[in-house]
């Protein structure tokens, strides 16, 4: 009885919610790194039919999944914070809220940018399966999904660094201090980011961008983020 009532009170269903919140967003930021690590340089390495093939199967799937494993993280995320809205006053909330802001930019690549340039894709393989001419909307569809999901595994480094150290080396308990520097500062570089990956600075083929071809350099440029991140944190 003890266990069923916790269950229906808020903490049980902060407990509930967090619960599905992680195993959403292991989902999400597994398929994240399969398709940069795993799916894009091996299908550098197909023949062209073959990769159409494993487009037109296997790529549909994984992309279902992977948004509405977006989406949950984000409603579950969103829930756990209404739950407790007064954690803003504390480095607590504060660690939250900038992983969340994170989080929520990286959502609004997967459904608006990647989701709908990754269709274009797809019709073409499968076009190209049938005979059709290829789309030549697609080399450039092709490569604004891959910049936004470049992106995306980027700023998940910081973005799981905050919701992993806000119950551990934040000062979780900590009352928020005035924190504008470090706002303006976080703000401006998830935001310079974010412009990069929408073309904004530069084009999608600038150089902004070229670094984020290579799946190679997610780790040398999410670390330091986050690291400068952590370090403005401490300071201000």
């Amino acid at each position: 009885m003890t266990l069923a009532f916790s269950l229906f009170s808020k903490e049980g269903f902060h407990w509930l919610f967090r619960w599905w919140h992680v195993v959403f967003g292991v989902a999400w930021i597994g398929l994240l790194y399969y398709f940069n690590y795993v799916q894009v340089p091996a299908f550098a390495t197909m023949d062209a039919p073959v990769r159409n093939s494993v487009i037109d199967k296997l790529v549909p799937r994984a992309l279902w999944y992977f948004r509405f494993a977006a989406a949950a993280t984000a409603v579950t995320g969103i829930i756990m914070i209404a739950l407790y809205a007064d954690n803003y006053k504390y480095n607590y909330g504060q660690a939250i809220y900038s992983g969340a802001l994170i989080g929520l930019i990286m959502l609004y690549n997967v459904w608006m940018v990647i989701w709908p340039k990754q269709q274009i894709v797809i019709a073409n393989a499968r076009g190209l399966l049938e005979g059709k001419e290829a789309d030549p909307a697609t080399a450039d569809a092709g490569r604004r999904a891959l910049i936004a999901s470049r992106t995306n595994s980027v700023l998940s480094i910081p973005m799981l660094m905050f919701m992993t150290g806000a119950q551990n080396f934040l000062g979780q308990s900590d009352p928020v201090s005035p924190a504008i520097i470090y706002w303006i500062i976080f703000l401006a570089v998830v935001g310079a980011l974010e412009a990069n990956a929408l073309g904004f600075i530069g084009g999608v083929n600038g150089p902004g961008t070229k670094p984020l071809g290579d799946h190679k350099n997610i780790a040398y440029i999410g670390v330091p983020v986050a690291l400068l991140f952590l370090i403005v944190w401490l300071i201000f």
